[in-house]
């Protein structure tokens, strides 16, 4: 029988990331994220639900995470479900919880900057999700290029 284990939530945190770091180095970061959901309900009045998921991040993305994104801070991440069991020491009950695995995240926010990318919390940039090179700026005044050929006209109608 197949399996499939994929989230994708958008939210904000609840808190900041807690970044700790294992015995051998890796970065572990848990966050809290809230995800909001508003429907109308059969009366015509506005409802609104909160979730609260736990989601866990390692390695270079819980840095990245923890170095720029803090309390109220918007994320979309895609990730997969884990159950965690464990007996409680106090009561001897066994417990579970359900969270996240994070495996790919990018930061959301009210101002987007060009290329899709939300300016981090506090001003400072944002790291770009994927690395590629951006055409240079130009201004309308300025001259056209004229370093090679000019492009050839092939009749496309557009």
């Amino acid at each position: 029988m197949a399996s499939f284990n994929k989230v994708i939530l958008a939210g904000n945190l609840t808190r900041d990331p807690e970044l700790r770091y294992t015995p051998k180095g890796t970065a572990i970061a848990k966050l809290a994220l809230a995800v909001n959901r508003r429907w109308a309900g059969e009366d015509g009045q506005q409802r609104e639900e909160v979730t609260y998921v736990d989601i866990d991040a390692f390695g270079k993305q819980a840095e990245t995470i923890s170095q720029y994104l803090k309390k109220g801070g918007g994320i979309l991440i895609e990730g997969r479900l884990r159950l965690d069991q464990w007996d409680d020491k106090q009561t001897g009950q066994k417990r579970s919880r359900l969270g996240v695995v994070l495996e790919g995240f990018t930061f959301l926010g009210t101002g987007r900057a060009e290329g899709g990318v939300a300016p981090a919390p506090g001003g400072a940039p944002a790291p770009r999700p994927q690395s590629r090179p951006e055409p240079p700026a130009r201004s309308e005044s300025a001259a056209p290029e004229t370093d090679g050929p000019p492009p050839e006209d092939d009749d496309v109608p557009f």
